[in-house]
């Protein structure tokens, strides 16, 4: 049937069969009979009872007659099963049990049996059967066809979206991929309203503009679009679902993804979620033979986020060729269908004719006498094999990881950000003014801010930088979160985080927790799985009142010693007590201190010792304060004891068990950890981070705070303003918002007198007059000031003048009380410029940066940094000199010498004034620094660039010495070759060409062509011909690389000297580059000839290139990576090795002068503690 109508649309486009058809209706007499008579047909079968008589009487007919119906060809497995499901026929285990008998058997206690009867377990049994026949017969349905490759498409009016990248339409699966599209429009599409078909690479091809109906024309098209598919370059899959979602009449969206895209499924869940507010379009996500992982994580997120389905093909895997979501949900559904069989296999086994036999009555009574509150279900595979994780990492706890990530550490906090803006306010006494005056606050851009240490400061508030900090403080919260987060799941919400590299695990076994062995033995495996695998050494004890240990001694992590770990744990069963200090002595005796790694102890119990916690608190900090020992407490909460149990020796509260243990884990050095089935109660590394987070918001409410207040006062200030601009013309109110001025008394003879020398005076007459100009109290308005007479200046004497005029001080002056005597207030002071330097914050660039050494370090540099410790340390006030007294008749030193610590720089003694704290920060500043330039060491030593160093210009010329002398190392320069192509001609989007030179000059391409996967990949094969034969003939392959004239660059690679004179090649090289300005960057390979690499050095520097030989990277390596994960406490251990390349010997030397000063200002700091402890007590010189 099938088959017919997928070529309906064929059937209708032959005019031949339409026409032969209506030649054939003139024939047939009911075709031409009247519409309003009747027709009688008398080849019916005869009615049995079973005649269908309306369309919705199809499903009982089919079920009369023994057959299921399967589902509508448009249904999702989840809208079938709302009719088919379990719970829908009335199939689970509870309905079950409720079609049995409760019984009571005298003499046996009065225990209650569930009885049944034989044919209503048969018929039960029977329908189960049927069921899990049915959703066979659905999942074979959806594996079959188009539905095999594309899943079941749901949706009337759907919009597909093709990959049509190289990837996935390239390589020969071009023709498979239009069969299987070709299939799904013949099965699926053409049964819809309407459809929008669109195609992506790097660029976006769809069919038609808006969506079509769904009839023989469109259907043609469409065949033909998918007939003239063609690879199209990447996987843009974010441009062709911004065309898509504009497409506002589509129900349901279909895309079909062959490789990985080139967004990150973040950023295209992000788009997509946004896209959906407001909007159903459910996405249909297919998976078409990808086995890259990240493909299916994005579609499987697109999916979950628009609420639609997720379908997998693959054509290489034969055990799971397809999976969706609509098989997984019948799968499930399957896996509960037979749980319930097996379960009536149980009762089956049980039962003696129509009643439960004794066997289920031993089972019911021993579990009656359980509490509910002891089952805990056993998890699937709990018997299986360990699936154990690889990390690579070693976890750290929620303190040291804060002291990198956390606020403070990220210079987050409120008060860092606040303090350049911040002032203290000043309350000094005036002489002059007989009282004391303290600052004022500016009224319009200064709040007051209490400070962490109790002052209050004004700070200047800045709403951009706070709008900024409070965007860092958000990402901030984000970070605490996701370390929360993996701090309560998987076997971290059960024992914490296990951070250090060797750990034993005691386990509580006792008779208190047998009913929860399972709970105990999962927590152990999880444990095993996920958290061992990073550590160097381990072991497990088990105690109760007898202590059990997995090995004697600790045993190194290994996966095998892992498995017999866990079939160790298996056999565990509990009994006894709480025998606390037979675990820790048992603990001890495992040689902790014989290595000097940190042991951690992970006590996991659920209740008090048997011993008092005064004599087991003093056992483990004897034992702590020893050795390098840590324990930590995991407290595993269960639900109160019951009173028929066993009652443990010594009970404590739920509470007073925590405070009890979280007491041990203190004295143990450690962290506390409290959980219970339903989650974490209280976690010491949780408890960090949450009250990081609740800083955070503090300092974010705080920042809100003071940008709403100043809101507010500017809103008051402008209204103020206002309404003193609208009441200008009123006397009264524009002298309450004029500040008050002193009223002159009538001049006298000697004021008229001092006024006018003033006016006279030239040095003078800047200073402001107002205080001594005298006007009638009775005065409204201002007077206007006199206009000046401005004299010509000689330009010279001009300049001098206004250097002058910013040195001159500013006053005020007024009339004191006592008579007509005259007072002044100093407004103005002359600016006095510091000598001091404050230690700038090194602002560094976090990706690598594709240029020279010289060029990143003409930005990056200790000294473009402003971090030269002697240029901060030897300010002009830092002079130590010893002059001359002529009373004294000797040389005598300055007066504060035995205040300031004494140091040389550069030669010079100087006096040390910067304080431990700039120190602090100084060191902080140099120790980002060095990092950052080890982790540039780090990468111009890896990949392609060890040997070849980094390719910096867009058009380039390689040429290879493939002379006889490189035949020992060929092998290693094309596999180098390789990588140099695929990770930087490639990466960076270069044109190249390769030369290779040896007694003659053979090329590769004539000309320089554009780095491309096919040209890299004849590349690769055209170099890896080449032979090692003959002598050098540097001096053709540099005539040669010359002759493109677009070239930019010539990366010249050799192991010896070249046959002709090494002066001859210079010399002709420099008029071949005359004018053009091209760079040659030779680079020596396995060359010990000093004469040879002298000659490559000249080379290079003659046209600006570089020089580059790889000697001493894989020691460079090694050192770089030990300072990362040492540290850089000592300045000569670990050296660097002596670079000769010009990009590796300049980095290098940074790198040991950043360490040096390092150093020196370690010492600097050390003696200024020095002098802080032991103050000098001889006095000062005069």
């Amino acid at each position: 049937m099938s088959q017919h109508i997928g070529n309906m649309a064929d059937i209708l486009g032959n005019e031949q069969f339409l026409q032969s058809e209506l030649s054939q209706s003139e024939k047939d007499p009911w075709r031409r009979r009247a519409p309003w008579k009747d027709v009688a047909i008398t080849d019916l079968e005869p009615d049995d009872g079973l005649l269908v008589t309306h369309v919705n009487q199809t499903s009982e007919l089919l079920r009369a007659e023994g057959k299921q119906l399967l589902a509508n060809d448009n249904q999702t497995s989840e809208e079938w099963l709302t009719n088919h499901s379990l719970e829908h026929q009335k199939l689970t285990i509870h309905d079950l049990l409720s079609q049995g008998r409760v019984t009571t058997k005298k003499g046996d206690g009065d225990t209650k049996h569930l009885q049944f009867r034989l044919d209503v377990v048969d018929k039960f049994e029977s329908r189960l059967y049927e069921v899990t026949d049915l959703y066979r017969q659905r999942m074979e349905w959806l594996m079959e066809g188009s539905r095999k490759t594309f899943g079941l498409v749901k949706g009337t009016r759907i919009g597909l979206l093709v990959d049509s990248s190289d990837a996935n339409c390239g390589l020969g699966r071009l023709q498979d991929f239009q069969t299987a599209l070709l299939s799904l429009l013949d099965e699926q599409f053409c049964y819809r309203k309407q459809f929008h078909f669109l195609s992506f690479g790097s660029d976006l091809a769809p069919l038609w503009e808006t969506p079509r109906d769904v009839n023989v024309r469109t259907l043609d098209e469409a065949r033909q679009w998918v007939q003239d598919l063609q690879p199209s370059g990447s996987c843009n899959l974010l441009k062709a679902m911004k065309r898509l979602v504009k497409v506002r009449k589509l129900n349901s969206l279909l895309i079909i993804l062959g490789t990985c895209p080139d967004q990150a499924a973040e950023i295209l869940s992000d788009y997509m979620q946004q896209c959906m507010l407001g909007r159903c379009l459910p996405i249909h996500a297919v998976a078409y033979d990808c086995s890259n992982h990240m493909t299916h994580a994005t579609l499987e997120a697109l999916a979950e986020i628009s609420g639609g389905r997720y379908h997998s093909y693959s054509t290489g895997c034969e055990t799971r060729m397809c999976w969706s979501s609509d098989i997984e949900v019948l799968v499930r559904e399957s896996q509960r269908s037979s749980d319930v069989l097996e379960k009536i296999r149980e009762i089956r086994q049980g039962l003696v004719g129509d009643a439960l036999g004794s066997i289920m009555e031993e089972i019911s009574t021993e579990v009656a006498k359980i509490p509910s509150s002891c089952f805990l279900p056993q998890p699937s595979n709990h018997d299986g094999p360990l699936c154990i994780e690889t990390s690579s990492f070693l976890p750290k706890t929620s303190a040291e990881w804060l002291r990198q990530n956390g606020l403070k550490a990220k210079k987050l906090s409120l008060y860092q950000v606040l303090a350049p803006n911040a002032f203290s306010p000043l309350e000094e006494f005036v002489p002059i003014l007989r009282k004391t005056v303290s600052s004022t606050l500016h009224g319009k851009a200064m709040m007051q801010l209490e400070w962490f240490d109790g002052t209050v400061k004004n700070v200047h508030v800045d709403p951009p930088l706070l709008y900024e900090y409070q965007k860092q403080l958000g990402r901030a919260v984000t970070r605490f979160e996701s370390r929360a987060k993996w701090l309560s799941t998987g076997s971290r919400g059960m024992w914490g985080n296990v951070c250090e590299r060797r750990a034993i695990i005691l386990v509580d076994t006792s008779i208190y927790n047998s009913g929860h062995i399972i709970h105990i033995q999962h927590a152990l495996r999880l444990l095993l799985e996920q958290q061992m695998t990073n550590k160097e050494s381990f072991n497990l004890i088990a105690f109760g009142s007898e202590i059990k240990q997995y090995q004697p001694r600790m045993v190194p992590v290994t996966p095998d010693n892992l498995q017999a770990a866990w079939r160790w744990a298996l056999a565990l069963q509990c009994g006894g007590s709480r025998n606390f200090m037979g675990a820790l002595k048992g603990a001890t005796e495992n040689d902790l201190g014989a290595e000097r790694e940190p042991c951690g102890l992970y006590l996991f119990t659920s209740g008090v010792p048997d011993q008092g916690m005064d004599a087991v608190g003093a056992y483990v900090a004897e034992i702590c304060g020893g050795l390098d020992l840590r324990l930590h407490v995991c407290l595993f909460s269960v639900e109160e004891f019951d009173p028929r149990e066993a009652v443990p020796a010594r009970y404590a509260s739920p509470p007073e068990t925590a405070n009890a243990l979280r007491e041990l884990a203190r004295t143990g050095r450690g962290r506390f950890h409290w959980f219970r089935e339903t989650g974490i109660l209280e976690s010491d590394d949780i408890h960090l981070v949450l009250a990081e987070m609740e800083k955070a918001a503090n300092y974010s409410q705080k920042c809100a705070v003071l940008v709403e207040s100043l809101k507010r006062r500017s809103a008051k200030h402008s209204g103020a303003g206002a309404r003193s601009g609208e009441s200008s013309k009123t006397p009264v109110k524009r002298e309450n918002h004029r500040p008050q001025k002193l009223l002159a008394p009538k001049p006298t003879a000697l004021s008229l007198a001092r006024r006018q020398a003033r006016e006279e005076s030239g040095e003078e007459s800047s200073l402001p007059v107002k205080a001594l100009t005298w006007r009638p109290s009775s005065g409204k308005a201002d007077v206007p000031p006199a206009h000046s007479h401005k004299k010509w200046v000689h330009p010279c004497v001009e300049n001098e003048m206004k250097w002058n005029k910013t040195t001159k001080l500013s006053k005020v002056m007024f009339y004191t009380d006592d008579g007509n005597k005259v007072g002044a207030v100093y407004q103005k002071y002359p600016k006095m410029k510091s000598v001091r330097k404050i230690v700038p914050f090194a602002s560094l660039p976090k990706e690598e940066e594709i240029c020279s050494t010289s060029l990143w370090l003409q930005r990056f540099s200790i000294k473009k940094l402003k971090l030269d410790l002697h240029k901060l340390a030897s300010g002009p006030d830092c002079t130590h000199e010893r002059k001359r007294v002529r009373a004294l008749h000797r040389r005598v030193s300055a007066k504060y010498c035995a205040t300031f610590p004494s140091v040389e720089i550069s030669g010079v003694v100087k006096h040390l004034q910067l304080q431990p704290r700039e120190l602090e920060e100084y060191i902080e500043q140099v120790e980002r620094v060095l990092r950052r330039y080890l982790q540039r060491l780090q990468w111009l030593l890896s990949g392609s660039r060890r040997l070849f160093g980094t390719i910096l210009e867009k058009r380039v010329c390689l040429l290879l010495d493939t002379s006889g002398s490189t035949d020992r190392y060929l092998a290693e320069l094309k596999r180098e070759l390789t990588s140099l192509i695929w990770e930087q001609l490639r990466k960076n989007s270069h044109s190249f060409n390769l030369l290779c030179f040896a007694e003659c000059v053979d090329a590769w391409q004539d000309r320089l062509v554009e780095a491309t996967d096919e040209t890299c990949h004849d590349a690769i094969q055209w170099a890896s011909k080449a032979v090692a034969h003959g002598n050098t003939c540097t001096l053709e392959a540099l005539q040669k690389a010359f002759q493109y004239v677009d070239v930019q660059g010539i990366y010249l690679l050799t192991d010896g000297k070249p046959d002709t004179s090494c002066s001859l090649i210079l010399k002709e090289t420099q008029q071949m580059n005359q004018g053009r300005d091209i760079k040659i960057h030779t680079i020596s390979f396995n060359c010990l000839d000093s004469t040879a690499n002298e000659f490559l050095k000249k080379l290079a520097a003659q046209t600006r290139g570089r020089f580059h030989r790889c000697h001493g990277a894989i020691d460079g390596q090694l050192v770089a990576h030990k300072m990362l994960a040492g540290g850089f406490s000592d300045e000569d251990n670990p050296n660097l090795p002596a670079f000769e390349g010009d990009d590796l010997k300049r980095l290098s030397g940074e790198i040991n002068k950043a360490r040096r000063f390092l150093t020196q200002a370690k010492s600097f700091r050390a003696l200024l503690l020095e002098k802080q402890v032991k103050p000098d007590q001889t006095g000062t010189g005069t």
